[in-house]
């Protein structure tokens, strides 16, 4: 993946080359990488079929990137891989357009948050479909992880004059390019809105502000354009409520005016203009997918100003929920598909109608569902249907996202005779989960991986979805800790969040993750954390989450408090001892230190010849491997110790450390199986080693390093990494929002 960057009118391509008398450059060796399959895992935010090109069509995600589906392999492509852990931001698509008259060019409208800490926005362009791509950032910032973020589309090109675009932005304006993506200006003549102080139930602020989704869509109207001159009708939706929020010019934006008799009462979420000049409209309480209590859908007639409200299901006071998208058939301005969002008593819905809003029925209460591409969604109720897609090409073909990805059907137009619709999850080649932690154990699965919302796998076939889906009995919704028995790798046990069935939090299974049963809580309110498990596996240690360290030595049916230990300290189990324990506060300097199996811990200085590290300073992640003490599988009181801004290595039960000098940063940390003719097991980090940041992998106790990834495979932000135990040279590394991949030499 080439990308071009444009900055201050400079274009500058970004390569693998060295320039001779720059740093040291360190070793590499070419691996082959490939995605842990779970399949989707995330929020697929919007879908974009291109008008006329069949088979050609993109999905854009709010922190995992975009995707093109390749009709050849059937399963889609990502097309951010090479974004790095600086340019992270990136990785939340806010908006996504193709060129109608040109099917090889593609926009991305990129960055994920609005807070001050963030930086602004890009819009990256491709001339060949998104294997490369022109940088140009913009002067404010974007928010495809914020509210409103399944709406759309803000970002399209006039399908008449391919140079032109259009993009709406949450808190500033709208803005125009006229050279085909490379500069913008902002559009003075569309009216100034007023911040809305709205800040979306369950979403909280960004940046000590509430969140704006601003200018949701921007949509061109084709029958009043010609070819080279463009389109001189736009329309413009804004999301707020109890004001006008759809804007129209008739002179290519030179000026604006709202519409007439518009609906002011709920706030739009997704627009669809038909061929014959009908303006179809959602409309919910929120913009999403915050929680949604009321809404509607209409339809306003472009021609002669009639609007009418066409809602297939009305909310009300004992049914509160909204409308969410809306589509329709581009060979029939009468079928219409709309999405229901909230729609929590009755269940989710899409309504079709083939007579322009006059008649609803309903699809998916007569659908039949096929899973076996990601069979975990089968025990997920849909949700978050903010973008549901008719094909242009062909009719019968249709898409609609979910919190974990999407379906698809190929027999859309069977219901108008009363047939069942057919749908199948689409999402394969998506993978986009937070990893939060990864378990290799010496025998049994290969991996084992604890992930956001969706709890986690135990993968018996990293090349397939798990067929029994995600972890169960008990249900988490986050999966925070792994652990298992060195020397019973059998036992394994995880924590989090508990969700459903006895609301437990800590789950373990004796048969290597066959099978899986609850254990107790310390207290009531016990969730998260991290879990230790000695070698042997009689005894466990759980740190639960703002909360202090308990010790089980009876599979979690009882606990009893360890002693010396205050709240939220990360407990580990030497690698060989079963009675020792190590637990660190590495800002405060302190180590401390249990031999008799976690019963009490002795506090000692943490004596690191370069000082104590500040906090702060990295731009990782509170969820990822840095600042963690680590312990030698096999290996009695020997430690690692990866900070932010160094490595540190102990052979004493961490009564010294050795700084490894050629370590600046590290983001993740782990082990994996010694090299042929080795006895010490691998070495892996994410970070930086001699200036440049990569993966990397050490076979000699970190004398040397060699790198293991490419600029093209970067992910973004990473947040865990280890080796298989099992494997030489195998290595597991889990991303913020690109899923889990696994690596292994090419040679």
């Amino acid at each position: 993946m080439r990308l071009l960057i444009k900055t201050g009118g400079i274009v500058v391509w970004i390569c693998s080359v060295v320039c001779l008398g720059a740093q040291e450059v360190l070793p590499s060796e070419p691996y082959d990488w490939k995605p842990v399959q779970i399949v989707g895992g995330g929020f697929v935010t919007g879908f974009v079929f291109h008008p006329t090109v069949s088979g050609l069509y993109y999905a854009r995600t709010d922190m995992g990137g975009a995707y093109r589906w390749s009709s050849q392999e059937k399963k889609w492509q990502p097309l951010l891989d090479w974004v790095s852990l600086d340019d992270v931001n990136l990785m939340g698509v806010d908006g996504l357009a193709v060129d109608p008259s040109d099917p090889n060019r593609l926009y991305l409208a990129c960055g994920t948050y609005t807070s001050p800490t963030n930086p602004n926005g890009a819009v990256l362009c491709s001339k060949d479909r998104g294997q490369t791509f022109e940088r140009t950032d913009l002067p404010f910032k974007l928010g495809a992880n914020e509210d409103g973020r399944g709406s759309g589309e803000r970002l399209t090109v006039d399908p008449y004059n391919g140079r032109i675009l259009f993009l709406g932005s949450r808190y500033d304006g709208l803005w125009k390019s006229d050279d085909s993506g490379r500069t913008w200006r902002k559009v003075e003549s569309f009216p100034e809105l007023p911040e809305e102080q709205y800040s979306g139930p369950g979403e909280g602020r960004r940046g000590g502000r509430p969140q704006n989704p601003g200018i949701i869509f921007v949509l061109f109207d084709p029958t009043s354009g010609s070819a080279g001159k463009g389109c001189s009708a736009i329309y413009v939706g804004v999301s707020r409520m109890g004001q006008e929020n759809l804007f129209r010019t008739v002179d290519g934006g030179q000026t604006w005016r709202p519409i007439d008799g518009q609906p002011t009462r709920y706030r739009p979420t997704h627009a669809a203009l038909a061929s014959d000049g009908t303006l179809y409209i959602t409309y919910g309480s929120s913009p999403g997918p915050s929680r949604m209590s009321d809404g509607a859908v209409w339809k306003w007639n472009t021609k002669t100003g009639e609007w009418t409200e066409i809602t297939p299901d009305k909310p009300n006071e004992q049914r509160r929920f909204g409308y969410a998208a809306v589509s329709v058939d581009a060979s029939n301005p009468q079928v219409v598909l709309v999405s229901s969002y909230c729609r929590f008593e009755s269940g989710e819905e899409i309504f079709r109608s083939t007579d322009g809003g006059r008649t609803w029925t309903m699809l998916l209460r007569n659908s039949t569902f096929d899973y076996s591409n990601a069979p975990y969604v089968q025990s997920s109720v849909i949700h978050w249907m903010f973008d549901v897609e008719i094909d242009p090409t062909n009719p019968n073909h249709a898409l609609f996202t979910t919190g974990y990805g999407g379906y698809e059907t190929f027999n859309l137009t069977d219901a108008d005779a009363g047939k069942s619709v057919h749908w199948s999850v689409m999402s394969r080649g998506i993978e986009q989960t937070v990893t939060l932690d990864l378990l290799s154990p010496p025998a049994g699965a290969p991996l084992i991986t604890a992930i956001g919302d969706y709890a986690g796998f135990v993968h018996w076939d990293l090349d397939r979805p798990a067929p029994e889906g995600n972890f169960a009995h008990p249900r988490f919704g986050n999966c925070t800790g792994l652990a298992c028995a060195l020397r019973r790798p059998e036992m394994i046990v995880r924590v989090g969040s508990g969700a459903g069935e006895q609301n437990s939090s800590i789950g373990y299974s004796l048969d290597g993750g066959r099978t899986w049963q609850p254990a107790g809580k310390p207290e009531p309110d016990s969730r998260g954390g991290s879990i230790a498990v000695s070698a042997d596996g009689s005894v466990w240690i759980w740190t639960p989450e703002r909360s202090a360290a308990f010790r089980s030595v009876d599979l979690g049916k009882t606990w009893s408090k360890c002693e010396g230990l205050s709240a939220n300290h990360r407990v580990i189990p030497d690698g060989t001892s079963s009675s020792i324990f190590y637990a660190m506060d590495l800002f405060e300097g302190k180590l401390f230190v249990s031999t008799d199996g976690g019963t009490t811990f002795v506090e000692k200085p943490l004596n690191l010849p370069s000082g104590l590290p500040k906090r702060g300073g990295w731009r990782g992640d509170w969820r990822g491997g840095q600042d963690r003490l680590y312990a030698v599988p096999g290996r009695e009181g020997d430690l690692w110790l990866a900070a932010y801004d160094g490595l540190f290595h102990s052979v004493d039960r961490g009564e010294s450390f050795q700084k490894i000098e050629p370590v600046e940063r590290i983001c993740a940390f782990g082990f994996g199986k010694a090299a042929p003719g080795r006895e010490y097991p691998v070495l892996y980090l994410v970070g930086i080693v001699k200036g440049q940041y990569g993966i990397f992998r050490s076979i000699d106790t970190a004398q040397s390093w060699v790198r293991i990834n490419d600029d093209r495979h970067q992910w973004g932000l990473i947040l865990q990494i280890t080796g298989d135990p099992k494997q030489y040279g195998r290595v597991y590394v889990g991303t913020h929002g690109r899923g889990i991949l696994y690596g292994d030499p090419k040679n």
